[in-house]
């Protein structure tokens, strides 16, 4: 077996201190550079992608129903790429038979053989960001980070979360318990990590590769196969971390099956034929919270994680550079059209205005000042493109068109340039004004560029709406505004009630939207929006059981 767990165990110690100490580390660079990844790393990709197009996915894996795939650009190229698809029952013979020998082999090379995989994805990032735009309409340069190093970065918390839960089980010992004049009672002891079952992991559209990772690794570290179902609408970039994770497998003498792609259409669906199935043991969903309800319901007696939806909130009270928190937030809107899960929606201000350091604002001048931001921000046409990418599905342009009739425009929503964007759908932010008593309106999550100025009486009242929301309808950011700190010190007490992290007077290049691996733990699982914690010792303890075995001495 190739010795996988020496090659990287510099790159794990690192991972599971970096989850310790909560700082900045990261082994795998942000950067497109030919430096980092190789001279001639952007062309190859860009041919190998090309390649891709209109062909069958070189991919082999159990396969009894044909070939299907139905992907659509929301740039407006035709991809044309099907894949090898298969019943779930024999995808779920196939995940039980590999299963075991999976099982049996030891933590080091369970985790060895992750590390692996990562290492691989990692340099083929180039290639992994140019599916990731082409399926969730994420621009270039976010898609090679997000679905690249960032996601990469995710994937290896939870190995190294895994890894260090799993080493706090002894292999083997010797319990002694004295008997006072009389000898010691004896027994020898073994410990064995027992995985769960066969894992599902279910993606989604808009991030298929940062939202999927965590699951897929926390999963397979911890001795389950594991059956990765994409979005039928985002399938090549999971179908290439499988393929690759596939090899690994096979250079390192187990089953490939460990690991399968499991791939349908809208118009045929197999995800719930899978969340049911009695041999599924573990299940991560990212999603809507409506099909997130149903995967709960349905997987019950399953180890189910989700990560759904919410309605994320900023308050404003005070500035001391409005200049900048408009920027700051205008920036937040825009990036990728909103359609992050960490997006904020609501923007809760007083209806009496705000301080700043330009003097009083009104109410309509903090409204004027965001809207004018994002109108610099996005000003020049290839620079707005680059920002808000393209909207992966096209439910979301209607609902942006059916919402400007829920308030009083601030700013409109209007497509990029169709010069630069070609073919692309796109939709810059609506932002619109309304009165904090219209809860109907804007405690719905309006996924995609559509946001709210909320009016209320106090800074308090504000507050106090915004982490309300985050309890009833679930919450992933919060922000806030103040010069004040004992405003800033009850808004933290609010949200960290409500079960959110909050972002305190972001005026630079940090945003809202942004959540760091080995730092920041996205989602929290103490609200709706989700029931774990990316990353968090939780969320991969539970993957595995311990089989002890007694013998009296």
């Amino acid at each position: 077996m190739p010795a996988f767990f020496d090659t990287h165990r510099d790159t794990l110690e690192k991972a599971v201190e970096a989850a310790k100490t909560r700082g900045f580390w990261t082994p795998y660079p942000e950067v497109p550079s030919k430096s980092v990844y190789g001279e001639t790393a952007k062309e190859d990709a860009e041919a190998a992608f090309q390649a891709m197009l209109g062909s069958p996915f070189d991919l082999v894996q159990p396969s009894d129903a044909g070939l299907a795939g139905k992907e659509d650009s929301p740039f407006g190229l035709t991809l044309g790429i099907t894949y090898p698809a298969a019943t779930t029952d024999t995808l779920i013979a196939a995940a039980k038979s590999a299963g075991k020998g999976w099982a049996a082999a030891g933590v080091e090379d369970r985790v060895g053989v992750a590390l692996e995989i990562l290492s691989r994805i990692n340099a083929q990032t180039f290639l992994m960001a140019h599916a990731v735009m082409h399926t969730s309409g994420q621009s270039f340069m976010m898609a090679f980070q997000a679905g690249g190093p960032h996601a990469q970065d995710r994937g290896l918390e939870a190995v190294a979360y895994a890894y260090h839960e799993m080493s706090l089980v002894p292999g083997a010992v010797r319990w002694e318990k004295p008997q006072g004049k009389h000898g010691p009672l004896v027994m020898d002891k073994t410990f064995k990590v027992i995985p769960r079952g066969i894992a599902l992991v279910i993606g989604c559209s808009t991030f298929p590769t940062w939202n999927t990772y965590p699951g897929l690794f926390a999963s397979l570290v911890t001795g389950n196969p594991v059956i990765v179902k994409p979005h039928p609408k985002a399938i090549l970039p999971l179908a290439l971390t499988v393929r690759i994770g596939r090899e690994v497998l096979a250079e390192a003498g187990f089953d490939p099956n460990v690991l399968l792609l499991a791939v349908d259409e809208a118009d045929a669906p197999i995800t719930q034929e899978l969340v049911t199935h009695p041999d599924i043991a573990i299940v991560d969903f990212t999603g809507s919270p409506a099909f997130g309800a149903w995967v709960r319901e349905h997987g019950a007696g399953r180890q189910v994680f989700t990560e759904e939806a919410g309605v994320n909130s900023i308050v404003i009270d005070s500035t001391d550079n409005f200049r900048g928190m408009c920027a700051n937030i205008a920036f937040s809107l825009s990036l990728y059209s909103g359609q992050m899960c960490t997006a904020p929606q609501n923007i809760f201000v007083p209806r009496d205005g705000i301080e700043t350091d330009e003097g009083t604002k009104t109410l309509d001048e903090v409204a004027a000042g965001i809207a004018a931001a994002v109108d610099k921000l996005l000003g020049e046409p290839n620079r707005a493109l680059g920002i808000l990418g393209a909207i992966q599905n096209p439910a979301t342009t209607e609902r942006v068109a059916e919402s400007r009739g829920l308030g009083r425009i601030v700013r409109d929503s209007g497509p990029v340039d169709p010069a630069v964007a070609g073919a692309a759908r796109t939709a810059t932010p609506l932002i619109l004004a309304v009165d904090g008593f219209n809860e109907d309106t804007y405690l719905a999550e309006r996924f995609g560029p559509i946001s709210f100025i909320v009016a209320t009486s106090t800074t308090a009242s504000a507050i106090a709406r915004a982490a309300g929301s985050a309890k009833s309808r679930g919450a992933i950011t919060a922000a806030i505004y103040s010069t004040d700190e004992a405003v800033i010190d009850a808004a933290s007490e609010a949200f960290a009630d409500a079960g959110v992290p909050l972002s305190v007077n972001l005026t630079g290049g940090i945003y809202v939207n942004q959540s760091a691996a080995f730092s920041d733990y996205h989602v929290t699982g103490a609200n709706p929006a989700g029931n774990a914690c990316l990353t968090d010792a939780a969320f991969v303890a539970n993957r595995f059981r311990v089989a002890t075995v007694r013998r009296q001495a």
